[in-house]
């Protein structure tokens, strides 16, 4: 699999699976924590999570910046990892549910998100330049060219980067499938091992019985009823509903700080794995100044002319200003996507009984996009190079915009299952049975995630190693932090889709998303062309 690779690939993509793990233990539960643990609105929790999504991506900005000036890639990612762990541990913190002050909790919880966003500021656009690095080094493209030989232009004519990145985001992926399965285990142990069994809708209605009681509909009062009977494993009535909630609140939400505490040791496996490997990954530094003394400098470290260089980063721009609408589309899979799970897909036949724990909840939808990421990259990559070999394989620009029309496709088919529910305000009105037998398969997620999954490959790796090609040398780590502030200003977004599963139709707040990825789609074939000379 990583033939004709550059020997660093491995290590730098163990690296980022042990973060990419954590990471995703933590994004997995994020929005339920976030409304479970202070009692928002789906709407005020998409205003945090959008903000913290946004930041990550902002600061990866930032993070190139600070490795494109020091030139000291390996000590920025060394910091990032340092930083990220500090932030898990404040999140991690166990502390009472419901809190007796909002805004200190709430302040100390977006504290600990902070830290970790700049830590992955630091870290994740600089790995990804440095596999770009890898790929640039002299040493391998002699033995490239070597293996299979040289162009007109004497480059090798066999360009090994899209794959390369392909498999870098699949071990990011078998990360991010296990992480939601860890989240969920911890969880619900906790909830056992305290006499309770997991249900979705108790906490939004723990915080609202605990606090404004008399806004409840007849129905939240009965169903608050049935389910704190539901989940008592020891099968005793429940006589004091509010003692009951303040219980249930605060076992299921320390259940979700237990959780963060495993992100920890994913961070460490990972620092540990770098600091093995790192000798194995490129020193920009090291390499100009080596370059220096012996008086010859390659051609990629030659400045280039100011026209190319400016036609490069126009290139770039504009390619960044059309993924901002996936990323908005994609990154509601943590959000309004996982709120729909939530409410309208029947969790109970998805339930894994373990004995000390079960794995049942809407974070494990989470897991779906991961698994075909590492299911699907290795058939996306024979069926690349099958149409490389006869000729017709699509440039990378290209790739971009099939990728945006499938990802149009897939909130079509969301929309379509989405005609006959009832709209997310009418769900205060309905009993604990009615709501039960509206409830869809687990497969409408399934068959949304793969669609999307698909258009997630098309885009997310290859818009990585265009980034990588067509970033000049001197800029590597601020393009690919460019790429990434491209991915925030689409995730600042995602509380749009909060605003639409709360407020209108389902059928109209997924045919946003869909209208998005197809205008985007035919907005980069207009530029295909251009893309391709300028990446050439």
């Amino acid at each position: 699999m990583f033939k004709n690779h550059p020997k660093g690939l491995l290590a730098a993509a163990l690296t980022n699976m042990g973060e990419r793990f954590g990471f995703y233990i933590m994004m997995a539960i994020l929005t339920l924590f976030i409304s479970s643990k202070f009692g928002l609105s789906e709407t005020t929790t998409g205003y945090i999570y959008s903000a913290f999504y946004a930041s990550i991506y902002v600061l990866a900005l930032v993070g190139g910046l600070i490795a494109d000036r020091t030139q000291n890639y390996k000590r920025t990612i060394l910091w990032g990892l340092i930083l990220m762990a500090v932030g898990y541990f404040i999140i991690a913190i166990p502390t009472p549910t419901p809190v007796p002050s909002l805004g200190l909790y709430l302040a100390l919880t977006c504290l600990g998100l902070l830290v970790i966003a700049f830590g992955n500021g630091l870290f994740k656009g600089n790995l990804q330049a440095i596999v770009g690095q890898m790929y640039d080094k002299k040493e391998y493209k002699d033995r490239i060219a070597k293996e299979f030989g040289v162009d007109e232009n004497g480059k090798p004519k066999r360009d090994m980067r899209d794959a390369g990145y392909q498999l870098f985001y699949m071990f990011i992926n078998i990360g991010g499938f296990f992480a939601p399965f860890i989240a969920i285990a911890v969880r619900n142990w906790w909830l056992k091992h305290n006499g309770f069994d997991y249900n979705a809708q108790l906490p939004e209605l723990a915080h609202q019985f605990i606090g404004d009681q008399a806004s409840m509909s007849t129905e939240q009062l009965s169903n608050l009823t049935t389910y704190a009977s539901q989940v008592t494993l020891d099968g005793s009535p429940v006589a004091d509903l509010t003692a009951f909630s303040n219980q249930y609140l605060d076992v299921f939400n320390r259940g979700f700080h237990y959780a963060f505490i495993a992100t920890i040791f994913a961070i460490v496996i990972s620092f540990v794995i770098y600091l093995i490997n790192k000798n194995q990954f490129p020193d920009p530094a090291a390499t100009k100044a080596k370059g220096k003394d012996n008086k010859s400098v390659s051609k990629e470290e030659i400045t280039m002319a100011a026209s190319e260089i400016r036609q490069r980063i126009y290139a770039l721009f504009a390619v960044f200003g059309v993924v901002i609408f996936f990323w908005f589309s994609f990154h509601q899979n943590g959000y309004s996507l996982t709120y729909f799970a939530r409410d309208y897909i029947n969790l109970d036949v998805i339930n894994i009984d373990l004995g000390f724990t079960s794995i049942k909840g809407a974070e494990i939808f989470q897991a779906v996009n991961p698994f075909f990421v590492v299911f699907l990259t290795p058939i996306i990559m024979w069926f690349f190079g099958t149409m490389r070999k006869k000729g017709n394989e699509p440039s990378t620009p290209r790739k971009i915009a099939i990728g945006m029309g499938i990802a149009a496709i897939a909130y079509i088919f969301l929309l379509v299952v989405s005609m006959a529910l009832p709209d997310k305000s009418a769900l205060a009105s309905m009993s604990a049975g009615d709501l039960g037998m509206m409830k869809l398969t687990p497969w409408v997620m399934i068959g949304m995630y793969f669609i999307l999954t698909v258009a997630e490959l098309f885009i997310s790796p290859l818009g990585l190693s265009f980034v990588s090609k067509v970033a000049p040398p001197h800029l590597q780590g601020l393009m690919q932090g460019a790429w990434l502030a491209a991915t925030a200003i689409g995730n600042l977004l995602l509380f749009i889709g909060g605003l639409l599963y709360t407020l209108v139709p389902l059928w109209a707040c997924w045919m946003v998303f869909a209208v998005a990825c197809a205008l985007s789609m035919l907005v980069m074939l207009s530029m295909v062309k251009w893309l391709e000379r300028v990446a050439k």
